[in-house]
């Protein structure tokens, strides 16, 4: 099973990351989705990203301008007819998903593999409302994806060892790094990383430091890149919810229960960068701590 033809569903910050990443892997891309406005600041913000990277000297200013020119984008699915590999990239919400599928399946080869670039959800059911159950495959790029070395490659009951390789080729041949995990709920990193996230949360619930002390505590205290709570931000805090739920439903530990100022924050619409507001107040000149 040989890559050449890569589709990429969600415009999104993931998906836009993702067909980045494979276009300067030397892959045909396209990227789909149903919002128009999406896809333009994809595109824009695809072409921003790479003239950094050009800028910094991590990629010539050629392969820039190549890669930039192998991305299309569109909402027409049926361009996905002639995809070898086409990732879904869409919010992480099982519902929507099932819905992509379903939608595009009838749209491309029997032979073309699929993937979910979902960062929770059970592969193997996911895989269960394809037709195509053999050629599916958890496909969890880190957020950003064009800085993020690693990649989750998640197999569900039905995957083929050929799936398998393929996927793990063209992770390699991204320059990315492989990690093979288990089809539970959450995987490895986000098993591990959210409930860290859930715990910060509750520490600013309980009155135990703010904001601005808990970043700060597990920047100099663990020596983290960015305070759990500014990461919450970064990921979105509907989607650090989403994932603490599928872990509380499909572990049925207590220890997983979500935050009740995490889906506080969630019900106002406070999500994070994405809406100007989350942990932080993004609207002003500099991020400033809500609480």
């Amino acid at each position: 099973m040989k890559i050449e033809k890569v589709g990429v569903i969600g415009a999104g910050q993931m998906g836009n990351g993702i067909a980045h990443v494979c276009a300067l892997g030397g892959y045909d891309v396209i990227l789909e989705d149903v919002n128009v406005e999406a896809l333009n600041n994809a595109k824009a913000t695809i072409e921003r990203n790479l003239h950094r990277q050009a800028t910094r000297g991590l990629i010539s200013q050629a392969d820039a301008e190549a890669a930039f020119k192998r991305i299309r984008v569109s909402s027409d699915l049926t361009l996905m007819k002639d995809r070898d590999f086409v990732i879904e990239c869409v919010t992480e919400n099982e519902q929507v998903k099932r819905k992509v599928f379903q939608d595009l399946c009838p749209q491309i080869n029997p032979s073309t593999m699929l993937a979910t670039n979902t960062s929770s959800i059970s592969i193997t059911r996911l895989a269960a409302s394809t037709d195509r159950p053999e050629r599916f495959i958890g496909l969890h790029f880190m957020n950003p994806a064009p800085v993020m070395q690693l990649v989750e490659v998640i197999r569900g009951i039905a995957t083929e060892d050929e799936t398998f390789s393929a996927v793990v080729d063209m992770v390699k041949h991204l320059g990315k790094t492989a990690a093979n995990a288990e089809d539970f709920p959450a995987f490895i990193v986000n098993r591990i990383l959210l409930p860290m996230i859930n715990e910060a949360v509750y520490t600013l619930y309980e009155g135990v430091g703010s904001v601005d002390a808990i970043d700060t505590a597990m920047r100099l205290g663990a020596n983290h890149p960015m305070g759990p709570l500014q990461l919450a931000d970064f990921i979105g805090l509907d989607t650090c919810l989403s994932v603490m739920q599928v872990l509380y439903e499909g572990l049925a530990d207590s220890k997983y229960r979500p935050c009740p100022l995490l889906v506080k924050y969630v019900e106002a619409g406070w999500l994070g960068r994405k809406s100007g507001r989350g942990f932080y107040d993004y609207r002003g000149e500099r991020p400033v701590p809500t609480r």
